[in-house]
């Protein structure tokens, strides 16, 4: 495909949104250099949950999170452990959560995350057919469980959103449950099949195919970490790495994950990025054989088959950047996972940490900067940058390209906060 006006674009980030943006726009006929500071694919897209999650577009800043949250933040075990000596640093962050969580707030975040949800597909088959890899989508969809009428009612909230916005749900009850997956216990009285939220068979290989694709066509990958940004006045010029390389740009699209707060303040603007640090257990030997990924809304847990085994995951730690691994989260999960998957063993497995990049109403930041023309912030996805990352890219590509993007891009702008 022919370039409108592009020239030289530097992405900076090679996680799954990234290099998905990188393809884009190398396929567009830009002149592409994708930069990161570790190797392509090594940071959160490495342990993420392999899910397409289409249903999973209800922002966390809603008043029906409230009453939950202290119970939580206490428990040690819960699905939210904050680090206490974090806090004055969360403080802000937390404040713009309180602003995004009135009735009429969660309702504008609760249709621009649905926007993007609706797209997913028409976006993923034609990247996945680019890169060769259709194969590594699923046929199944998600199931949520459910052990008795107090646990579905306080996922209510949820699946009437779902509905509202059109997405497909199936509810099962008693053997229909074990029918589709004989390793659940039946203690779970009550399940909703999501048949369109699928899973990818490798997420690191995914981001690995799109960056052999990216190469094929000509793209330029460099390893280095980000220290500052030349302007030629208002423009960017060129991007300044740590080790003194200077890298030359027009544009630059920024997809650094959880670390774009860091680079948006080298650029005179704040964009308020925290860190939900996530943790897996990948267990190469379990014992179980699934088909669907299952979680359990009341338990806050995961369970997906990718990777060449079953992965578990979940829970929300807020303890910033720098913090070390706490795994004791990680094996929390998976004893909840085998309340519902009795026969499952821990055999053969990896503990993983991870940063999901958190913005406070959880509403990724897709447009371009506010101080600096030429760059273009493409963050924030938070659990969703798997399945947002070929829509992100789509829509990145047109504005870089300054062609019409086919839906208003208003509520994803950087300077909203």
């Amino acid at each position: 495909m022919a370039s409108s006006g592009l020239n030289s674009v530097t992405v900076v980030g090679a996680g799954i949104v990234g290099t998905a943006v990188a393809l884009e726009l190398q396929r567009r006929g830009g002149r592409v250099t994708l930069v990161d500071r570790d190797e392509p694919g090594r940071g959160a897209s490495f342990g993420n949950m392999a899910s397409i999650a289409v249903t999973e577009f209800m922002p966390s800043s809603r008043p029906s999170m409230w009453s939950r949250l202290p119970g939580w933040i206490l428990d040690a075990e819960g699905p939210v452990r904050l680090k206490p000596s974090y806090l004055p640093q969360l403080t802000p962050w937390f404040l713009r959560f309180i602003a995004a969580s009135t009735p009429r707030r969660v309702k504008e975040l609760e249709a621009a995350g649905a926007v993007l949800c609706k797209r997913v597909y028409e976006d993923l088959l034609p990247m996945l057919r680019e890169a060769g890899v259709t194969e590594m989508l699923s046929e199944e969809g998600c199931l949520s469980l459910y052990a008795d009428d107090a646990e579905f009612k306080a996922d209510r909230e949820h699946l009437e959103v779902i509905d509202r916005f059109g997405f497909e749900t199936r509810i099962l009850e008693g053997e229909a449950i074990q029918g589709l997956e004989p390793a659940i216990s039946r203690q779970i009285r009550r399940a909703v099949l999501f048949p369109q939220n699928r899973s990818i068979s490798s997420p690191y290989g995914l981001v690995c195919a799109l960056l052999r694709r990216f190469k094929e066509l000509g793209g330029r990958v460099e390893q280095g970490d980000v220290g500052g940004f030349e302007r030629a006045g208002s423009s960017l010029a060129a991007i300044k790495l740590k080790d003194g390389r200077r890298l030359e740009a027009r544009s630059a699209v920024i997809c650094a994950g959880a670390y774009t707060g860091r680079l948006s303040r080298m650029l005179g603007e704040s964009i308020p990025m925290e860190t939900e640090r996530g943790y897996h257990t990948q267990i190469m030997a379990s014992g179980v054989s699934m088909r669907h990924s299952i979680i359990w809304p009341a338990k806050a847990f995961m369970v997906t088959p990718t990777a060449g085994g079953i992965r578990v995951g979940g829970t929300v730690e807020m303890a910033g950047l720098d913090a070390p691994p706490d795994f004791r989260r990680a094996r929390v999960l998976v004893k909840r996972a085998q309340e519902a998957l009795p026969a499952l063993r821990v055999e053969q497995h990896s503990e993983w940490m991870g940063h999901r990049p958190a913005l406070p109403d959880t509403v990724p930041v897709i447009g371009p900067s506010a101080t600096t023309q030429g760059v273009f912030y493409a963050a924030g996805h938070g659990h969703l940058g798997l399945t947002y990352a070929a829509t992100t890219a789509r829509l990145v590509g047109d504005l870089v390209n300054k062609v019409a993007p086919p839906i208003d891009m208003s509520p994803y702008r950087a300077d909203r906060f």
